[in-house]
Order: C-alpha cells, then sequence, then structure tokens
C-alpha cells in the first residue's frame, strides 16, 4: 500500500506490532500445550510401565491453515474518520471574500476558480439538505457527505443550509456553521454562494479536490 503520511506510517507499524503480538502468544501457547502434553505422557509412562506402541496409522498432513490478511488500509480509513473533528469554535470569517457575494478559496488558489465557480463551469452533482437539523446532527451528515463525495470522485455539490428566517430572531446560525465547517475539510478547495436559481443565500456551491 502507499503511505502518504507520517500519521498513515504510525498506523501501519501499530497493525504490524499487533500482528507480531498475536503470533508471539500463538507460539506461546502452542509451547505451553506441548508442554503439557509431554508431562501427561510421561505421567501415564509412569502408572503403565513398559508398554509395546502400537504401529502407527498412515497419517494425512493437512496444510496450515494460512494467517487472514490484516485489512491495514481499511484501519487508515477508519482511523482517518476517528481523527477528523470539525470545530465549531473555528472561526471562518477571515477567511471567507465577501465583494459581490460570499465566497472562499483555499490558499494557493487563484480568483478564477471561483469566478468559474459562481458562473457554473462545473456541473452540480450532488446536494444535501441540511434544513431541520440540530448543529450535531447537520455537522456529521456534512462531514459523511464531502466525505462520501469525494471519495467517489465527485468534484461539485450544493450544500443547502438555509436562509435562516424560522431561526430565533431570524439569525442565520447554521449557514454560518457550515461555513466554518467547510473551511476544515480538506476535501475542499473551495466555496460561493449559490445562484439565485441554485438557492442564492440559503445555499453554496463547493468545489472538492480532485481524487
Amino acid at each position: 500500500m502507499k503511505v502518504q503520511s507520517l500519521q498513515d506510517l504510525k498506523i501501519v507499524r501499530k497493525a504490524l506490532a499487533e500482528r507480531r503480538e498475536r503470533a508471539t502468544a500463538l507460539e506461546a501457547a502452542r509451547r505451553e500445550a506441548a508442554r503439557r502434553a509431554e508431562a501427561e505422557a510421561n505421567l501415564f509412562r509412569r502408572a503403565a510401565g513398559t508398554v509395546q506402541p502400537l504401529k502407527a496409522p498412515t497419517r494425512v498432513l493437512m496444510p496450515p491453515v494460512p494467517v487472514a490478511p490484516i485489512p491495514v488500509q481499511s484501519q487508515i480509513d477508519e482511523q482517518r474518520v476517528l481523527h477528523e473533528s470539525l470545530s465549531d469554535e473555528f472561526d471562518a470569517s477571515t477567511l471567507l471574500d465577501v465583494d459581490d457575494a460570499l465566497s472562499y478559496r483555499r490558499s494557493g488558489v487563484g480568483t478564477d476558480v471561483t469566478r468559474k465557480l459562481r458562473r457554473g463551469d462545473w456541473a452540480i452533482q450532488r446536494e444535501i439538505d441540511l434544513h431541520g437539523l440540530r448543529r450535531d446532527d447537520a455537522r456529521e451528515a456534512l462531514g459523511a457527505f464531502i466525505r462520501e463525495a469525494h471519495k467517489h470522485g465527485i468534484r461539485c455539490v450544493r450544500v443547502v443550509h438555509g436562509k435562516g428566517l424560522g431561526s430565533p430572531g431570524k439569525t442565520p446560525v447554521l449557514k454560518g456553521r457550515v461555513h466554518s465547517w467547510l473551511v476544515q475539510k480538506k476535501e475542499v478547495i473551495a466555496f460561493v454562494q449559490a445562484r439565485p436559481a441554485e438557492g442564492g443565500a440559503g445555499a453554496l456551491v463547493v468545489l472538492l479536490q480532485p481524487t
């Protein structure tokens, strides 16, 4: 497998260490079983005295059962999910561009990307609607949606967060949270406020990293 980071290397090393520990434990158990069998055999010989051994029947040697391979890549993927944490305290406001419409682009990404994204050069391939979800549920749903979309090679998605008209004080609480969560997702390279026909201020068009 291809190790892409120090974290991946640590996980692989841990998996290999666990495998060696299991093999050592199995070998120790085998030796203990052999020792006990030998002790019991000696006890029987002392009790029975001199005997003539019977002719041993023909035995068929069975091949050893192969040890199942350790799914290292699956373990790495699971560890990535466990270590992924979207903070509600992350302030994304300083990373957003607010000109004629809100937008965000990751460091190193040119302004032409957000311009093309606003223009609709990338077709929207998937969509998630976070309306009516509690904050924790919305965060989890958005993280899983972005992760799965990127995994399947999706480049452009729409995230509907609503305009906050149903919130107390008409304050769009979820809208600001979604901005912060998306900025923290490594798969996201840019997003812009959707065009009026696509949801306007109540939605974002998000561009993901190519796989």
